[in-house]
C-alpha cells in the first residue's frame, strides 16, 4: 500500500495499526510500522514504544532482547518518555534471565534502567538491587565500590541482604582473594535460615587459593560434603585446579580418581588442568597416559590435543607429533589453530626438518595464521636457501570457501553493520547459546574468520571458550556483501542470488538458519521480499529440489518436506560438519529442542501475511 502513488501517511492510523500488531505479538509488523513512523520524521507515541518492547520481550526468538533494549533506550532518549514501572522491571528481569551466562554483557543496560528508575523517582524493588549486584559480581573486573554503594542503598531503603546478595559478594571476593570480606559474608550465610548453595563453597575455595592457603581450600571442600551431604562437580574441578596450581599432584590425582568413580560429568576441565600441569612439570609420561584416558571418557577437544602436541614436540617425538597434528587437522571438531601450527613448526625447525617446516609455513599462509617472530627469523633463512619467496602469512582477503560460507550465513540471518558513510562494514556473528548445533558451529566459524576478528573477539591465552557473539573488524572489503545483503540496514535477497546457491552455501545456510523438525522435514529461514524468495525457489527447482514456502511476518520458511528433505540432504551432506550430521540429517532421532522460531509452521495453512496473493506458494507455482 505504501508504494502506491495515492498513499498519504496518517500518523493516527499508523499508531493504531502498530499498537494492534504489537498487542497481537506480531512484533515484525509492529516494527515495520514503527520504523515507517520515524522515517516520516515523526516520533512514535508512548503506547507504541511500550507495546513494541513488550512484544519483543514476549517472544523467545534470538535477538529480540537486544531489539527491546534498543527501543527502550530510544523511548527515553528520542521520545523523551518516562516508561511505566512495570516496563522497567520487565526489561530488567529479561536481562537477568539470559541463557548461557550471557547476562554479564548487559551490565551497562541494567545500570541505565537503574538510573532511569532513580531519576524518575520510581520505586526500586529489592530484586533490582539484587540483580544489579549479581551482574557486577560476574564481571571480569569487579567494581567493588559500586557494589558497596548498592548495598548501602539497600540498607537505607530498609531491605535486608538475602542469600542471593551474599553469594554475589562471595563471587566478587573470589576474583581478588578478599578473605576478610569473604569470611564476614560466610558468617552471615551461616546465620541465615537458608541452605548454603554448593557454588558458595566453590567461591570460598577459590578465595583461599588466591592467597595461597591451599589447606583451607581443602577444608572447605570437605566441609561441603558434611554440610550438604554431597560434593558437586564444580567443587571437584576447583579443588583439582587448586592442587594443580600448587603442584600437589598426588592429591590432585586422587581427587580425579574420585571424580571419575562418582560418574559425574563433565570430566574435561579437570583433564585439561592435569595435563597442562604435567606439561609445565615435564611429566610427559603421565601427561600421555592422562591424555589417552581422557580420549576414552570424553569427546575430542582442541585444548587437550594442543597440550599433548606440545609435550610430544618438547620430548622430540616428532613422528607422533605429526600424526596428532594431522589428526587435528582432519577432524573439524578439533581443528588446528595458530598455536598448534607454531608448535609443530618449532619442532620441525629445531630438528632441522626444513622441508616439513616449509609445508607448515605454506599451511599457515593459506589459513592466514600469524607466525611467532622467533620462528619467523629461523624460517626466513630456510626459505631463502630453498629460493622460496618469503610471504607475509596474514593477508586480509577472503578465500573462495570463506566467501561461500559467508553467503550461507547471511541467508541464514547473519548481520552486517555499516558506518554512516557506508565505507566500512562489520560482520556480527551471533549464535543461539541454547542450540547444540550453534554451539558446535560457532567454533568452526570462529576459526574460519580468525584473521578478520576484532581483537576483543579473539581468544586469549588460557581461555578456549568461544563466545556466543563475536564480530570482525570494520573493513571496506565487506562492502560487496553489505550492498548485496544489507543495502539499507535491512536484510534483502540479492538479485543475483541464483548464481550463488552452491551446495556449500546451502549447507551453511542450513547449519546456521535452518532446523530439522521432529517429523524429519528440513526448514530454512529467510528474510526478504516475495520476489527474492521466488528467485531462490526457482533456483532450487533448477537443482531438482522441490520445496514449499510459508510466510510468518517478515520471515519466510522454505520447507523441504518428506522425500524432498532427503534430496536436499544428499546435496549438502558433504559440506555439513561431521558433529552436526546427527542433529540435521532428516529422519534421525536427535533434534535440536531450541528451534522455537520454526514451531507451529504449517505449510497447509494460510501465511501470517497482510499481502494478498503473496502469502503462500509451493513448487507447483510458476514464480
Amino acid at each position: 500500500m505504501m508504494q502506491q502513488h495515492w498513499y498519504r501517511f496518517d500518523f493516527a492510523l499508523a499508531t493504531k495499526l502498530a499498537d494492534y500488531m504489537g498487542k497481537e505479538r506480531k512484533f515484525t509488523k509492529c516494527r515495520e510500522i514503527f520504523d515507517d513512523i520515524i522515517n516520516q520524521g515523526r516520533v512514535p507515541s508512548e503506547s507504541t514504544f511500550h507495546i513494541l518492547i513488550v512484544a519483543y520481550l514476549s517472544t523467545p526468538v534470538q535477538g529480540c532482547l537486544d531489539e527491546a533494549c534498543g527501543i527502550y533506550n530510544r523511548m527515553i532518549q528520542l521520545g523523551g518518555y518516562q516508561p511505566r514501572l512495570s516496563l522497567h522491571n520487565s526489561l530488567f528481569r529479561a536481562l537477568l534471565n539470559r541463557p548461557g551466562g550471557s547476562s554479564k554483557y548487559y551490565l551497562k543496560q541494567a545500570e541505565f534502567i537503574f538510573h532511569n528508575l532513580e531519576t524518575c523517582g520510581l520505586e526500586i524493588q529489592k530484586e533490582i538491587y539484587t540483580g544489579l549486584i549479581w551482574l557486577h559480581s560476574y564481571q571480569d573486573t569487579v567494581d567493588k565500590e559500586r557494589i558497596k554503594l548498592l548495598r548501602k542503598m539497600m540498607r537505607e531503603s530498609g531491605m535486608e541482604e538475602g542469600k542471593e546478595v551474599l553469594i554475589s559478594i562471595l563471587r566478587a571476593c573470589s576474583k581478588d582473594g578478599d578473605v576478610e570480606e569473604a569470611e564476614r559474608t560466610w558468617i552471615k550465610l551461616l546465620g541465615s535460615n537458608d541452605s548454603i548453595p554448593s557454588q558458595a563453597f566453590v567461591y570460598k575455595m577459590e578465595i583461599y587459593s588466591k592467597v595461597g592457603e591451599i589447606t583451607k581450600s581443602l577444608e572447605v571442600f570437605r566441609e561441603m560434603k558434611k554440610c550438604l551431604g554431597y560434593t558437586s562437580i564444580a567443587s571437584y574441578h576447583k579443588i583439582i585446579e587448586v592442587l594443580c596450581e600448587s603442584e600437589q599432584m598426588d592429591l590432585a590425582e586422587s581427587f580425579m580418581k574420585e571424580l571419575i568413580e562418582s560418574g559425574m560429568k563433565p570430566l574435561m576441565p579437570s583433564y585439561i588442568k592435569l595435563t597442562d600441569t604435567y606439561l609445565r612439570l615435564n611429566c610427559h609420561d603421565k601427561l600421555e597416559s592422562t591424555f589417552l584416558e581422557c580420549l576414552e571418557k570424553c569427546r575430542p577437544n582442541r585444548t587437550i590435543y594442543s597440550i599433548y602436541l606440545s609435550s610430544l614436540v618438547k620430548v622430540g617425538n616428532l613422528g607422533k607429533a605429526e600424526e596428532i597434528f594431522n589428526h587435528m587437522g582432519e577432524n573439524v571438531t578439533i581443528g588446528v589453530n595458530a598455536k598448534s601450527c607454531n608448535t609443530i613448526l618449532y619442532g620441525y625447525l629445531s630438528s632441522g626438518d626444513n622441508s616439513k617446516a616449509e609445508k607448515i609455513y605454506d599451511l599457515m599462509c593459506q589459513k592466514k595464521f600469524e607466525i611467532e617472530s622467533p620462528l619467523m627469523e629461523k624460517l626466513e633463512s630456510v626459505l631463502r636457501s630453498s629460493r622460496k619467496e618469503v610471504k607475509k602469512p596474514v593477508s586480509l582477503k577472503l578465500s573462495k570457501e570463506q566467501r561461500e560460507i559467508l553467503m550461507g550465513l547471511l541467508l541464514g540471518g547473519l548481520r552486517i553493520d555499516s558506518d554512516e558513510e557506508r565505507k566500512n562494514h562489520m560482520i556480527r556473528f551471533e549464535f543461539n547459546p541454547s542450540s547444540i548445533p550453534h554451539s558446535i558451529l560457532k567454533r568452526h566459524i570462529h576459526d574460519q574468520y580468525h584473521e578478520w576478528l576484532h581483537p576483543s573477539s579473539k581468544l586469549t591465552a588460557g581461555n578456549g571458550d568461544i563466545p556466543h557473539k563475536f564480530n570482525t573488524i570494520s573493513h571496506s572489503y565487506f562492502g560487496f556483501y553489505a550492498d548485496q545483503f544489507w543495502p539499507k540496514g535491512q536484510p534483502v535477497i540479492p538479485k543475483l542470488i541464483h548464481r550463488w546457491l552452491s551446495p556449500i552455501v546451502l549447507a551453511y545456510w542450513y547449519m546456521y538458519g535452518g532446523y530439522r523438525t521432529s517429523a524429519g522435514d528440513i526448514l530454512l529461514k529467510l528474510k526478504g521480499s516475495s520476489e527474492g524468495v521466488k528467485k531462490v525457489v526457482k533456483t532450487l527447482k533448477s537443482k531438482s529440489l522441490n520445496c514449499r514456502v510459508k510466510r510468518k511476518g517478515r520471515v519466510f520458511w522454505i520447507g523441504f518436506l518428506r522425500t524432498d528433505s532427503m534430496w536436499f540432504w544428499k546435496l549438502v551432506e558433504p559440506y555439513v560438519l561431521d558433529d552436526l550430521k546427527d542433529f540435521l540429517k532428516p529422519g534421525s532421532e536427535t533434534a535440536d529442542d531450541c528451534a522455537v522460531e520454526s514451531r507451529d509452521i504449517n505449510f497447509d495453512s494460510a501465511s501470517d501475511s497482510d499481502e494478498k496473493g503473496s502469502s503462500d506458494y509451493s513448487e507447483d507455482d510458476n514464480p
